[in-house]
């Protein structure tokens, strides 16, 4: 199935509307006035006048507008949201683009229970009038909106009298047989500065602001959601039958006018964070504040509350009633990490043995932890996960001291003081095995690389060291190769030489013998090399053209740890065509039955082997040596569902692939890993777990998974839903309980504990709200829905979902004097729009027309087990200019996100050297007219023309310059979960369209709106609920 078939077969029973999946007819409704452009700019107010809100109205002759920019702080007390005004220039007797989202008359928002004050009358977050509005002329210009900064992040004034172009607006031709819809070009704007703009009324030290007006025509009555514009709206076509149309390069000019320079900025945002915690102290506590970043490098300190990287919840304070929270319109869940490791400068996780540990709730099974209260002297605790009263069994007894009532012995016991610590069980199981299943077909034998790949699985194995420092590691070592037959072989130290036992039934497969199928690497090493220097003499036997089953190294593999009662890693290394046994057949096909299937779904067989492996623990990593991107059965179900990965190769030809092919050998052995995972959530007796989203197979309760193995990255989120009303005094709490064996066999059970406020304040929950943490959550649960649900409804249900927050957060969180044309975000979530619209046109929700299914397939499941920081990353990629000394020194600085540049093609220049660096990327932007005394430097060429693009390897050459790039590139790869291929593009070459995708501001190749225009109707569409 190629990438069009299979994208047009995910909605059976209902046509989408070109590749953003809008619907080319809206439903009945009023007829829709014109989307409104904008014309019209606000200058900011002196410091000491500068209001928290402006109220601004439009009139028939004049508009009056005011900018915004209001002192932050990051946690304290005194915050504001971002506020920007924008007038638009009424146009009358057009038409609008087609909706985006099913259009329904939905009712008003909700107002809140009438013990709810969604905002304190006398806080910090009362609304001023403006004690000044300078006047204005409706000849200015809009163009953009304007962040608030911190007093200590000044921002250096805009250039008055800035004069900024339009070009005509497209001919818009909507899919499917829509009607055309014409939009007259823009008149040219006038210089910025107008009449009325006074500047005397502006102190020196303070910025000014340019602000854009965001209202609608005072008598609007339309339809209650505005689409984002689609594809076509910005020429995009679709191909023909012989691919002959290809989209435009992509724009970051928005077609309302905006500038985009003067929106949120994301990068400004990690910024301010990394400034405020960079190398500092956070110190994790109960009810501690909003923690830093995601994306932030900070020493976290524990004291009774887990660390951020372990629990990261989507908000800080917890709505106290579950109305409260849908009146939010966020989600409330939490990220967990459980084997999330400490950075340096961390105390090391805290171990206690089973039996020397306090003991926990014996009604829900909880484990101890600070968020337990005790009574009678010690004698009893309350359990907030049950609301039970507990008794302490005599040995773990201890007094209580103070007003609080703690123990005497907390700050001696890790479980009575600490969020995170370890239990050692006393059960110890089999240590975990490592079995080798290598592709011997006819295809593999005639690829020319199994040669190299015998030598790479040698050289891992004899570099081997125990945790002691021994010459080779104890792990026991399995060694299977396979074509259409299973080839075993007895490594037992006993026997002269290796003996292979050939399996030729598999339905029903039996081991003929036990002893010698696992055997420890020191014991069984030269028996190992020597069957590796064999198999490239193999002679080719029989036809594998129709491909090799993929289960059946996997079924060996089950077999031979169920007789030895371990778990383990298994490495395939697959080189023939790949099918899938009986999924022609199998009753879960694409088209196998009426219930709405997509392209992410496995098959029967793929879950029920994935069941088994996980039932085993029994983690499978693939190594795919000569890739197929399109035609054949996508092999990476199985791996991903149990914890391991696939990994492509082009035939191991290149030097490239070679080098990343060891390096993703020996990261897949020595990653640390757990075994037979069981994971528990404990949530408050208030709350409940309504939903688990990651990358496993979902039992029958949210609130328990099992996974066959886990790394340190592994990430799931989990949703959570209000049961009755909390306690504002007791707050809430979350428990991870992590139960897994190490590589030893030892049977450990890990615990991280965190407890939150409760609030009735509506304002509460935005305030502790962060971007970063919501964007994951958000992914999580759509690359989740993918599985049954058609695409252009998730993409629709983000828009959705993100509108109804800033409506929620405008009723009744900002003051009455807002109005409709300013534009009001949370101060935390400024940098939501730009996340969420990179995820909306990501490849798995919005393919392209060269992405093909195996792609996303891939992409899908690799972001699904990212933590917070590599998905922020992954949706908002880091693009830095290399900063290239003039004298010729060549010395490059390490990567900081205060020099980070914002994601859009503007911020790239002919004359420099950008690097764009993301979890899953590494791309090397070269500018047309970079000095050729840097390409020498670099590349080993004067010539930008000669200069090679695409996948490619930076020379060693002795210069500065060279040394430091290539340091740089080697450091930043080491941070990333996999090994990345280093792209170089050229400015203006063919494979520029690489660079575009990951521009995310801009319009990206596969038809998604760019983020000024998603940020404008995310405004209009909030207005417009609240009308």
């Amino acid at each position: 199935m190629d990438a069009s078939t299979a994208n047009q077969s995910q909605t059976p029973c209902q046509q989408w509307a070109g590749q953003n999946g809008w619907s080319s007819a809206s439903a009945p409704g009023p007829p829709c006035n014109p989307v409104p452009r904008f014309q019209h700019l606000g200058l900011g107010l002196p410091a000491d006048q500068r209001p928290s809100y402006v109220d601004l109205e439009p009139t028939n002759r004049s508009y009056q507008s005011n900018s915004l920019s209001t002192n932050q702080t990051h946690h304290g007390a005194h915050q504001s949201p971002y506020i920007s005004s924008m007038v638009p220039v009424a146009s009358h007797g057009k038409n609008i683009p087609p909706s985006s989202l099913p259009v329904t008359n939905h009712p008003p928002l909700p107002d809140g229970p009438q013990h709810m004050s969604p905002c304190s009358p006398h806080g910090h977050y009362e609304a001023i009038p403006p004690p000044f509005q300078p006047p204005y002329s409706p000849q200015g210009l809009m163009n953009g909106l304007q962040s608030t900064y911190q007093k200590d992040l000044p921002i250096s004034p805009p250039s008055v009298g800035q004069c900024v172009t339009q070009g005509p607006q497209t001919t818009r031709q909507p899919a499917y047989g829509s009607p055309n819809v014409q939009s007259p070009p823009l008149p040219a704007p006038p210089l910025a500065g107008g009449p009325g703009y006074t500047p005397s009324h502006v102190s020196p030290t303070s910025p000014i602001q340019q602000q854009p007006q965001w209202t609608l025509p005072p008598h609007y009555r339309g339809t209650i959601y505005e689409p984002v514009p689609d594809a076509d709206a910005h020429g995009y076509r679709e191909p023909s039958q012989d691919g002959s149309i290809m989209p435009p390069s992509p724009s970051s000019e928005s077609r309302y006018g905006l500038d985009p320079k003067l929106l949120p900025s994301a990068v400004k945002v990690m910024a301010e964070d990394r400034v405020e915690w960079e190398s500092k102290v956070f110190v994790s506590e109960p009810n501690s504040p909003l923690p830093p970043l995601a994306t932030t490098s900070c020493i976290i300190e524990d004291r009774g509350n887990a660390s951020p990287r372990a629990i990261r919840c989507t908000s800080y304070c917890v709505p106290c009633e579950g109305q409260i929270a849908l009146l939010s319109r966020l989600p409330l869940g939490a990220l967990v990490t459980p084997l999330a490791r400490q950075t340096n400068g961390e105390h090391p996780l805290p171990i206690c043995s089973e039996s020397e540990c306090v003991s926990g709730c014996g009604f829900c099974g909880a484990s101890m932890c600070p968020a337990m209260s005790w009574q009678d002297c010690g004698q009893r605790f309350y359990c907030p996960f049950c609301g039970k009263l507990s008794e302490v069994p005599w040995q773990h007894y201890q007094p209580t001291k103070g007003v609080e009532g703690v123990r005497v012995d907390r700050d001696k016991r890790p479980e009575l003081s600490l969020g995170s610590y370890e239990i050692l069980n006393s059960q110890k199981g089999e240590s975990a095995a490592l079995l080798l299943a290598i592709d011997v077909s006819a295809s593999a034998l005639r690829g020319g690389h199994l040669d190299f790949v015998t030598q790479q699985i040698h050289t891992l194995l004899t570099s081997l060291n125990r945790e002691d420092g021994a010459a080779h590691s104890d792990v026991r070592v399995g060694l299977m190769t396979y074509d259409s037959r299973i080839h075993l072989y007895d490594l037992s130290p006993s026997l002269s030489r290796p003996h292979m036992l050939v399996i030729m039934e598999m339905e029903d497969l039996q081991l003929p013998v036990r002893e010698g199928l696992l055997v420890s690497l020191r014991d069984c090493l030269h028996s190992i090399e020597s069957v590796l220097q064999l198999l490239p003499q193999f002679s080719p036997e029989g036809d594998d053209s129709s491909g090799v089953p993929m289960e059946l190294p996997v079924k060996a593999a089950l077999a031979i740890l169920q007789v030895m009662n371990c778990p383990g890693k298994l490495l395939i290394f697959h080189s023939a065509p790949l099918t899938e046994r009986g999924h022609t057949h199998s009753s879960s096909g694409f088209f196998g039955s009426n219930k709405p299937k997509s392209i992410f779904q496995p098959s029967e067989l793929a879950l029920s082997l994935a069941k088994e492996c996980i039932s085993q623990g029994c983690g499978v990593h693939l190594f795919v040596l000569s890739q197929q991107d399109v035609g054949g059965a996508w092999p990476g179900h199985v791996p991903y569902l149990t914890g391991g990965a696939l990994l492509t190769y082009n035939h191991l030809q290149g030097e490239l692939d070679r080098e990343r092919f060891s390096t993703d050998l020996r990261r897949t052995v020595e990653t640390e890993t757990a075994y037979k995972a069981q994971l528990r959530i404990h949530v408050s007796k208030d709350l409940r777990v309504s939903g688990c989203y990651g990358l496993f197979i979902p039992g029958p309760s949210p609130s328990q998974v099992a996974m066959a193995t886990l790394d340190c990255q592994t990430t799931l989120a989990v949703e959570l839903t209000h049961t009755r009303a909390l306690d504002e005094k007791r707050g809430a709490a979350i428990q991870v309980v992590l139960s897994y064996s190490t590589q030893t066999g030892d049977r450990r059970t890990r615990v991280h504990t965190l407890t939150l406020r409760c609030s009735r304040h509506l304002l509460d929950t935005f305030r502790n709200c962060q971007a970063q943490t919501l964007l994951t959550f958000y992914c999580k649960k759509m690359y989740c829905a993918a599985l049954e649900r058609p695409l252009p409804e998730l993409r629709g249900e983000l828009q959705t979902d993100v509108t109804e927050a800033l409506a929620s957060y405008r009723k009744h969180c900002s003051s009455a004097s807002v109005s409709t044309g300013q534009l009001v975000l949370p101060q935390h979530l400024r940098a939501l729009p730009v996340y969420i619209n990179s995820l909306r046109k990501s490849e798995v929700l919005l393919p392209g027309m060269r992405s093909s299914v195996h792609q996303r397939l891939q992409q899908r499941c690799q972001i699904l087990s990212m933590d917070a920081s590599s998905t922020a990353t992954h949706f908002y990629p880091l693009l830095r200019l290399l900063p290239l000394s003039a004298d010729g020194s060549g010395d490059v600085c390490p990567p900081s996100l205060e020099e980070a540049l914002r994601c859009s093609a503007t911020s790239l220049e002919p004359r420099g050297v950008y690097l764009v660096h993301g979890p899953l990327v590494l791309l090397l932007w070269v500018g047309s007219h970079v000095p050729a005394c840097t390409l020498v430097q670099l590349f080993n060429t004067s010539c930008f023309s000669s200069l090679p693009s695409g996948e490619t390897k930076l020379p060693a050459l002795d210069n500065p310059l060279s040394s430091s790039v290539r340091s740089l590139i080697d450091s930043l790869s080491s941070q990333a979960p996999c090994t990345r291929k280093l792209y170089v593009v050229k400015q203006g070459d063919s494979c520029e369209e690489t660079l575009q995708r990951h521009l995310v501001e801009d319009k990206s190749p596969n038809g998604g709106a760019s983020y000024a225009d998603f940020l404008y109707h995310l405004h209009v569409n909030s207005v417009r609920l609240l009308q």
